[in-house]
């Protein structure tokens, strides 16, 4: 039996779908209408693993309070996913880049330049564990759409054993990486419009529960107000003028006003509300939300 037959036949995400045979026989609008209903199937398909995404995130919430931090880990798409979602995090709830951390097989260099060989390489996913100096206050999350990947499960089983808490992300069920992981998080797609190309339905699978992750962690540690988000770093105008508008919107007054105090505030959203709502300067609104554990809601006191 050769490798592919005994590894990978078997899995969903290499299946052969009768449904896309022709594709190549279709128009364009055809073609872009069948690979649209194929990836409306995506969502319910991750609605199907929420009772495995939510205890996940809570055990990483819990672990990020406690100083940890959030690492993605995987080889090709999912590890670029992984990369782009923690990428986002500085700019959207101001981390520092540590904080949420994506590693790729094969090193940066495999983000633009695929090194698929990497994937196979066991050693280099656990020494990538010990390099990342993972603790017990870490959260892995390991991230293959077949659910195999030997870097990935090295790396996973590695984290473990550091004492991290571990997560595994597939697009199979019942898959090694499952075994490894503390968390299994399995979203079945199933088949692939263009066989085994999994940068289309388990890439959008992927980027979804990455969202909730990153997202639903940060909203966690009060890194937002509401559905607002007042730590986002305001390195440009567009972002500078989001700012204003939440200390408007927050604060009640216009934006004349918000603009003014965010200068005097350091461009800091969460400072500027505070001063504003409560009447006190930048020193009083600083302590105010130290004592807050930086979290706004409970700084204003609501």
């Amino acid at each position: 039996m050769s490798i592919f037959n005994e590894h990978l036949a078997g899995l969903a995400t290499e299946s052969v779908d009768s449904r896309y045979s022709d594709i190549d026989r279709m128009s364009v609008a055809e073609l872009a209408a069948t690979m649209n209903a194929a990836d409306a199937e995506v969502p319910a398909a991750v609605a199907r693993a929420l009772p495995q995404i939510a205890p996940a995130i809570e055990a990483a919430s819990e672990r990020m309070s406690r100083g940890g931090r959030l690492l993605y880990v995987g080889a090709g798409t999912p590890g670029r996913i992984g990369i782009l979602d923690a990428s986002e995090c500085p700019p959207t709830f101001g981390t520092p880049p540590s904080l949420v951390v994506g590693i790729i097989a094969g090193g940066p260099s495999a983000i633009v330049h695929p090194a698929e060989g990497a994937e196979d390489d066991e050693l280099a996913g656990s020494a990538a564990m010990d390099e990342a100096g993972i603790t017990p206050n870490d959260t892995v999350i390991g991230i293959a759409s077949s659910g195999r990947t030997p870097y990935v499960i090295a790396a996973v089983r590695r984290a473990g054993e550091r004492g991290a808490l571990t997560v595994g992300l597939s697009c199979n069920v019942d898959t090694p990486l499952s075994a490894v992981a503390e968390h299994a998080i399995e979203v079945a797609v199933g088949p692939e419009v263009l066989a085994g190309s999994t940068r289309l339905k388990a890439g959008t699978a992927q980027k979804l529960v990455l969202n909730m992750f990153s997202t639903i962690v940060m909203v966690q540690q009060g890194k937002t107000y509401g559905n607002l988000m007042v730590d986002l770093n305001p390195s440009n105008h567009k972002l500078r003028e989001r700012a204003i508008g939440m200390v408007a919107d927050i604060a009640g007054v216009d934006r004349a006003v918000a603009a003014a105090t965010l200068e005097s505030a350091g461009f800091n959203v969460k400072i500027a509300a505070v001063m504003l709502r409560l009447g006190v300067d930048r020193d009083a609104a600083e302590q105010r939300l130290t004592d807050a554990g930086g979290r706004l809601r409970a700084a204003l006191g609501e």
